[in-house]
Parts: C-alpha cells; sequence; structure tokens
C-alpha cells in the first residue's frame, strides 16, 4: 500500500472524511464548496500551499478572511492547509504560528484541511527529520491533528467536545498519475 493509500485508510479510520483531488484551483474550489455545504467559512491563507490554488475560493461571498469577534462567534467551518500528513496514523500537520490557522483548527465545528500528497510522510517521527519535508517540522509551531476531536473521559465515546467535531481532509495529488479509490 503507497502513502497516500495508507494515509487515506488510517484518518478514515480515526472518523475523518477524505477526498482526493487534482492540483488545480477549480478543483479545489469544486471540493471545498461541497465540503462547506454553502456555510459561513473562516478561512485562513495557506501557509504552504501555492495560494492560487485558493484564488476562485476565496472570492466566494461566504469565504470571510479577516473575521470581527461576531463572525468568530458564530461560524462553524473553518479552512487551513496542513503542511504534512503522516501516513501510518492519518494525522495532518496544521501550523500554528501564522494567519488564522490555531482559531480555524480549534474553534470550528467542522475543520476542513487541505494537504498536499507529496507531503504525505510515513511515521510520526518523520516530522522532525532532516530528511523529509526540508526540516519544516523542526522550525514551527503545529498541531498535529489525527481525526474529529473526541473524548470518552466521562462515559461513552462523544465528538466536537475539544474542538472540531468533524474533520474533513482534501488531499491534492499532484502525482503525473491520479490516485483512485
Amino acid at each position: 500500500m503507497d502513502l497516500i493509500e495508507k494515509f487515506i485508510s488510517n484518518a478514515e479510520e480515526a472518523a475523518a472524511t477524505v477526498k482526493i483531488i487534482r492540483a488545480n484551483a477549480n478543483s479545489l474550489n469544486d471540493a471545498l464548496i461541497a465540503a462547506t455545504e454553502n456555510e459561513l467559512v473562516l478561512f485562513a491563507g495557506p501557509d504552504d500551499l501555492d495560494p492560487e490554488l485558493f484564488s476562485i475560493f476565496i472570492s466566494n461571498k461566504n469565504v470571510i478572511t479577516k473575521p470581527t469577534k461576531e463572525q468568530l462567534s458564530i461560524i462553524s467551518t473553518g479552512v487551513t492547509d496542513a503542511f504534512c500528513a503522516v501516513a501510518s496514523t492519518g494525522s495532518v500537520c496544521v501550523s500554528i504560528t501564522k494567519n488564522l490557522s490555531s482559531p480555524v483548527s480549534m474553534l470550528t465545528q467542522k475543520h476542513i484541511v487541505v494537504i498536499d500528497s507529496r507531503t504525505i510522510i510515513p511515521r510520526p517521527r518523520d516530522i522532525f527529520s532532516e530528511n523529509y519535508l526540508e526540516g519544516k517540522g523542526l522550525k514551527r509551531s503545529f498541531s498535529i491533528i489525527t481525526g474529529p476531536s473526541a473524548t470518552a473521559d466521562m462515559g461513552p465515546l462523544v465528538r466536537g467536545v475539544h474542538g472540531p467535531g468533524k474533520l474533513h481532509i482534501i488531499i491534492i495529488d499532484s502525482f503525473d498519475e491520479m490516485h483512485v479509490r
């Protein structure tokens, strides 16, 4: 099983939903519109992906890039990019040092993460290796997110207690042949 397939399998096992698309602005816009269900969306500009990929999406009237306090309190869907993903755990790594990535990834009810397929690494320890990602994991603060927020501290499993109750991952497939499941 290649890294993309392994990542998708483990992310879905962790209760995330995953979609794989071609690397262009139209495909990303279509995937984001479908995932956001025409809701107001808090958008954290990308730290690692090409901003041009989001050019169509950010022109949507429902996309908020500079929220007011009131908007922050009512927006339930957020979009960020991730600088890498971990195949063995189905996790994504979202930088929290710039833009709105921290509030988007922690305060919205639905978090949509966009990741480049070329940045899927085998194991968590590879985040901190100079051999992967040009050492990006050593140069930033980030959250490792595995599935939607969940807890079973006080009884049955409850999602969305300490963060988003839904996690949707969009993989931009930058390879020549599209990975199809």
